[in-house]
């Protein structure tokens, strides 16, 4: 099937990604994708900091809450993964963990004590003449302890809209394109 330019598809878990088969049994597993246009960057560090960088307003305001609520429960929160981003050693994309690096695919997250979870970022497809390249964005959670089962069923519709609007967000705007273009 293929892949709106604007819009986020869900899709499987890409058989290249390096996440499908981190977690024996995940907790949850999806991926979204959405067509790269022409010309656009095939580097999965510089889109995935695009991304990043041009969310939407409310998904700021929704971490806001999200932190609110579990600091109660001694999980880490978006202000503190942000203080350890600003460690020039750190090795992070935004407030992520990087794990993982390859031409095609950034591998970011973070382990807590309710649960683990990864974050690809991969560009793939077929030669730019063809309109076959991709991006896909795909989270595998494994959870700890029954916490971890808790907040992901609360949690899961709010990261598949934030995912599909982080990347229709991305389209709109219009995606940094190849070095060799600027």
């Amino acid at each position: 099937m293929p892949i709106e330019l604007s819009f986020a598809t869900p899709v499987a878990l890409p058989a290249q990604s390096s996440v499908i088969h981190l977690y024996k049994s995940p907790s949850l597993a999806d991926a979204f994708a959405i067509r790269l246009p022409s010309g656009a960057s095939r580097d999965p560090d510089l889109l995935a900091r695009f991304i990043f960088a041009h969310q939407p307003a409310w998904i700021g305001k929704l971490t806001n809450l999200r932190d609110l609520i579990v600091a109660r429960f001694g999980l880490k929160t978006a202000r503190h993964l942000a203080t350890l981003a600003h460690d020039a050693q750190a090795g992070r994309l935004g407030i992520f963990k990087v794990y993982r690096t390859s031409e095609t695919e950034v591998v970011v997250g973070e382990d807590d004590t309710h649960l683990d979870f990864r974050l690809s970022i991969l560009c793939s497809g077929g030669p730019e003449a063809d309109g076959g390249r991709e991006l896909t964005l795909s989270t595998v959670v494994h959870c700890h302890n029954l916490l971890g089962r808790v907040y992901i069923f609360f949690i899961a519709p709010f990261h598949r809209m934030v995912v599909k609007a982080s990347l229709r967000r991305a389209a709109r705007i219009g995606w940094p394109v190849t070095a060799s273009l600027q």
